[in-house]
């Protein structure tokens, strides 16, 4: 009767033992990937603790999981074990008393042990099978999650995208009650460079973000040719939307691949193409075996600059109706960066292009610069009418070339 009770535990503690084992190998994984900060900092020892600590928990789980689960088998050995004295002593009184023959007794036993064959195979296998159902549990966990951007079920695709921008009394919260942007209004024309500035943590990235519909406004809206992003396919939004993110991302592939990306259609002469427009084909030339060099986990064989080059090229090969460039030129020197400005303002000819720079410098000759502060716009218009009214941009400005 304990048993399905003792099943229950048993699960129990299989699953405390593949969420321990998640975090370790989380944490192996983090450890590693960061082992040039773990020791600039001289944070081995800390980091052995940590590790042992996690190991310890696995372990104490291991434990107790092995211990439950390990008495089922015997368990039921036992009970076919006494099941077979049941019927070998019932059925030897019965021949004493002559209600059945020996012959009946021995195919009764046969059958006894043809029975609790597969029941004791079961057990034996009670620790594997309790331990699938631990993780299955994990896996299903992942594939029951809900996507939270989702389209719509009438969600449309238009025919040809001119590429104005509408925020229309925008608000964003990432936690309840703790605004992130509030009542951001602004309207880009096709064809316009938008620039947002303003200090670190201002909302700058939410605003595109929220553009590329990664996540959904808590009120107002944003319209794309005048129809709200929400009822376009999520898909056709994307792909109309070309973005270089701040944090370079590259996958462990050629380069030739990664420039690709953009585009996985693209001839390899249109990715040379996207590269010499980004100013990275000299240096990819350069490498030991040129655009098919691989890219070792992360693009670590790769410097920071050669990295952001690289996912510009793929941005410009995707040839997008409207171009997002986070931070695109804060990880380069000085010279490359006035090459890839080059590159960018032929790339955002005729097309509307959100810009997010925090050298200032570089988006002088944007149409319209909006600067925001604590999730609001407080200034915009063009770096001169800015610098005419020696508000909020102008003292930032200024302070980048005392």
């Amino acid at each position: 009767m304990d048993i399905p009770r003792g099943a229950g535990k048993t699960r129990k503690l299989f699953v405390t033992q593949q969420k321990e084992l998640g975090e370790l190998n989380g944490f192996i994984e983090e450890i590693v990937s960061g082992q040039r900060v773990v020791k600039a900092f001289s944070r081995e020892k800390k980091t052995i603790e940590e590790f042992g600590e996690i190991n310890n928990r696995l372990r104490d789980a291991g434990i107790k999981a092995q211990i439950y689960s390990g008495v089922v088998p015997p368990l039921m050995n036992v009970i076919n074990r006494l099941s077979f004295a049941l019927v070998a002593g019932a059925g030897g009184w019965l021949v004493i008393k002559g209600a059945i023959t020996i012959g009946v007794i021995a195919s009764f036993i046969n059958y006894s042990k043809h029975f609790a064959r597969p029941i004791n195979q079961i057990a034996n296998q009670f620790n594997m099978i309790q331990a699938a159902l631990a993780g299955a549990e994990r896996v299903f966990e992942i594939m029951d999650e809900v996507p939270e951007i989702i389209d719509e079920p009438d969600s449309i695709i238009l025919d040809d995208i001119k590429g104005q921008v509408i925020f229309d009394d925008v608000y964003f919260e990432y936690k309840k009650d703790v605004p992130v942007l509030k009542n951001i209004n602004l309207e880009a024309l096709p064809g316009q460079t938008i620039a947002l500035v303003g200090p670190t943590g201002a909302g700058k990235t939410t605003i595109v973000n929220l553009l590329m519909r990664f996540y959904d406004v808590n009120d107002g809206s944003i319209m794309m040719d005048g129809i709200d992003i929400r009822e376009l396919k999520l898909d056709y939004l994307r792909s109309s939307l070309g973005m270089v993110l701040q944090d370079t991302y590259l996958f462990s592939d050629t380069v030739r691949e990664n420039i690709r990306y953009g585009r996985l259609e693209a001839s390899d002469e249109e990715v040379e193409e996207a590269a010499r427009l980004a100013n990275a084909h000299s240096f990819i030339h350069r490498l030991p075996d040129g655009y098919d060099t691989k890219v070792t986990e992360g693009g670590s064989n790769l410097s920071q600059g050669q990295r952001q080059l690289i996912t510009i090229a793929r941005a410009i090969l995707a040839d997008p109706e409207i171009l997002i460039l986070d931070e695109a030129t804060s990880s380069v020197d000085t010279m490359t960066e006035m090459k890839i400005q080059e590159a960018m303002l032929s790339l955002m000819k005729g097309r509307t292009s959100f810009v997010i720079a925090h050298r200032l410098s570089t988006i002088r000759e944007a149409d319209q610069i909006l600067v925001i502060n604590s999730g609001e716009i407080i200034e915009k218009g063009t770096h001169e009418e800015l610098m005419e009214t020696q508000g909020f941009y102008y003292n930032l400005y200024m302070s980048q070339f005392r």
